[in-house]
């Protein structure tokens, strides 16, 4: 690993900059997952598809690619915010690295503060041991994320809850039906799946899928 770093720094010891160039780069991911709307849109995404009863249809690779480009899409003024005040400045030699990284986490916390359930950050304020600030920006990272990812995962299961109930009424007609009509052998799922499609397309169903994963973002 050192002799790597040394190389990619034409030949020289590994700066401490480039050290945290590096472990910025490899946490990227996990920040794209856990600091953003990624978290929510997937999970509603998933149970749409499961919702409807198709299974492998659309592929994970294509709901992966959706939630990954609506993401961008809603934390666009994130992202300009974070390239105006941190990383041009940065890249005009303006400011240091970790005076970079701060101004980077400033916009991040605010939009991860906005949708974070006030309850939900309070307790583990509580569970941290630090004191309650007036001004919640004053909180550090690594507590209002957690608070953050919480917040998500409630908000993106109880959209998901919420998703299932019209296909869940149509399962229940259709199966109530078929054995009014004695049909107990014919699976229910093989007669609903097509109104639900149905119904889905019919209402024009992802892009007001899509709409509201938006506008639930404050």
């Amino acid at each position: 690993m050192g002799s790597l770093l040394t190389e990619l720094n034409g030949g020289n010891v590994p700066s401490l900059e480039l050290v945290y160039t590096i472990t910025l780069v490899a946490l990227l991911p996990s920040i794209v997952i856990m600091m953003t709307s990624y978290t929510r849109t997937i999970i509603i995404l998933s149970f749409t598809r499961n919702a409807m009863g198709v299974q492998q249809t659309p592929p994970n690779m294509v709901l992966a690619g959706i939630a990954l480009f609506l993401t961008l899409f809603i934390m666009s003024p994130t992202i300009k915010e974070i390239n105006e005040t941190a990383y041009q400045p940065y890249k005009a030699r303006e400011i240091t690295q970790d005076e970079a990284i701060s101004r980077m986490a400033v916009p991040m916390k605010e939009f991860m503060l906005r949708n974070t359930e006030r309850a939900t950050l309070e307790r583990f304020v509580d569970m941290a041991g630090i004191d309650h600030q007036e001004n919640v920006t004053d909180y550090p990272l690594t507590v209002v994320t957690p608070a953050f990812m919480t917040s998500e995962l409630k908000r993106g299961f109880m959209a998901g809850f919420l998703l299932y109930l019209p296909f869940l009424l149509i399962d229940i007609v259709v199966s109530t039906t078929l054995m009014a009509m004695g049909m107990v052998m014919l699976p229910p799922t093989m007669v609903s799946m097509p109104f639900k499609l149905l119904l889905f397309i019919t209402m024009n169903g992802w892009e007001l899928l899509f709409t509201n994963i938006v506008q639930s973002f404050r």
